[in-house]
């Protein structure tokens, strides 16, 4: 199946703000730059001439480090792994990744001991979770480690959050081809996915919502056919990374667990 061509309007736009990541950095102290559109993909971002931002744009503390050729990169970069539990603009010094508040998932990180910092002295790290299970991610740095980084964290997150939301949203949909509006699922579906994703069998998920064994399947496969999976596990899946059944088996009751009428 053949990508569809990027959107050069959008793909421009993109561009543009690349630009602004580069002047917000250099104008808070923190010039060194690096961009993952996808923390997924080894695909670095690219610019409307097709070389990729971290050649002609963006620089590195290490210029000798050509991170985006490195396919495995991402997998080591303590930067982009504190990406993956925290969603929130971060910071790095010499003491460990922190932000404006207690987190015990930076402070898990932080636990499992030093980190390659590649030359970095201090960074802010600004993740960027999109629909569809995204995440990007734009890192600040400056070699110098006497930098005070919690006081330019205090004063720019905020800004640079949404720098960073912005350009990764806008790469996103320059490089996505055509949109589409996420596929809508009825409240009975929604309630089986959900008792599904807990681990609950269909047969125990006919007791719980007191709806007949065959009903249960039938939402499912039609939650399925909706979200254009095949079967039961896609369909948890997908329906996780569209925001309608959450990410903790948890929260699986919504609402009664007995509720009527069947035929909903």
């Amino acid at each position: 199946m053949t990508a569809a061509a990027p959107d050069q309007v959008a793909l421009a736009a993109a561009e543009a703000l690349a630009h602004e990541i580069a002047d917000a950095g250099a104008r808070i102290g923190l010039p060194f730059v690096a961009v993952a559109a996808d923390i997924s993909s080894a695909v670095p971002p690219v610019g409307a001439d097709g070389r990729p931002l971290a050649e002609t744009l963006f620089r590195w503390v290490d210029p000798s480090l050509r991170y985006w050729e490195d396919h495995g990169f991402a997998l080591r970069a303590a930067f982009i792994h504190a990406s993956r539990a925290c969603s929130e603009p971060f910071h790095f010094s010499g003491a460990g990744f922190g932000t404006w508040r207690p987190s015990r998932a930076l402070d898990a990180v932080n636990a499992e001991g030093p980190v390659e910092t590649y030359g970095v002295g201090a960074a802010i790290v600004c993740p960027a979770y999109l629909p569809g299970g995204v995440i990007g991610a734009v890192v600040w740095a400056t070699a110098d480690p006497e930098f005070d980084v919690e006081s330019a964290f205090d004063r720019h997150a905020g800004e640079l959050h949404l720098l960073a939301l912005r350009f990764v949203a806008t790469y996103g949909e320059a490089m996505a081809g055509e949109g589409e509006a996420p596929p809508r699922l009825t409240r009975r579906e929604i309630q089986c996915l959900k008792w599904a994703a807990a681990g609950k069998t269909d047969a125990e998920i006919s007791a719980i919502v007191d709806i007949s064994l065959p009903t249960v399947r039938f939402h499912v496969t039609n939650a399925a056919r909706k979200l254009r999976v095949g079967g039961r596990s896609q369909a948890i899946q997908r329906a996780a990374t569209l925001g309608y059944i959450g990410g903790s088996s948890g929260n699986a009751a919504s609402g009664p667990m007995r509720t009527r009428p069947p035929s909903e």
